[in-house]
């Protein structure tokens, strides 16, 4: 996939606030496929993902994430009160959200450092068309020129293993402390 940045984004800090949007690059899918990246979600987004999280016919979704508990059941706001920062992969001819990557701080456990979680989701019919390896490094090298001092981790269920061929694709090494049983936790580029 080619991912263009855009040449003049307007400067801000993360996160942004709720609901804000920046626009900061585009993509092009091996299929052709077009689709816009964006940093945040604006309301239209956030309704989608909720969507997403509540569509019990999406068993991958829901077997593999907490996402229904997340944002369907929980409030969107609450979760961004985290400090979480959104990226999002929007289908341009559809403008129907495609995929998701987020970061922001959370501490690994009693690990010493400036940790940050990320995670991310895809949405059908795009899952398994090759988009989240670009899409999510994109997303984590824009994050880390804002925040250059933080060390990366995610935390994965053992049977999903998609997800953990792509978190050792882009980089991530599964360490040996787990915090719950059935997961697995790994780090990119630091050393405990």
């Amino acid at each position: 996939m080619e991912i263009i940045e855009k040449k003049y984004i307007e400067k801000f800090s993360l996160p942004l606030r709720i609901y804000k949007m920046a626009y900061v690059a585009d993509a092009i899918g091996k299929s052709g496929e077009e689709f816009s990246i964006f940093v945040g979600l604006d309301e239209k987004l956030v309704a989608e993902l909720t969507r997403y999280s509540e569509d019990l016919s999406d068993t991958e979704l829901q077997k593999n994430t907490p996402d229904k508990e997340r944002f369907a059941k929980g409030a969107y706001e609450d979760w961004y009160k985290k400090i979480r920062t959104p990226f999002a992969f929007v289908h341009k001819k559809t403008d129907v959200l495609a995929a998701l990557v987020w970061l922001g701080p959370r501490p690994l456990d009693d690990k010493e450092g400036n940790w940050h979680t990320v995670g991310w989701r895809s949405y059908n019919p795009w899952r398994g068309k090759g988009v989240m390896k670009d899409f999510a490094n994109f997303a984590i090298n824009f994050y880390l020129k804002h925040f250059p001092d933080v060390k990366l981790w995610i935390t994965a269920k053992e049977e999903n293993t998609a997800s953990l061929h792509l978190a050792e694709n882009l980089g991530f090494k599964r360490i040996k402390y787990v915090r719950e049983k059935g997961f697995f936790e790994m780090i990119k580029d630091a050393t405990i």
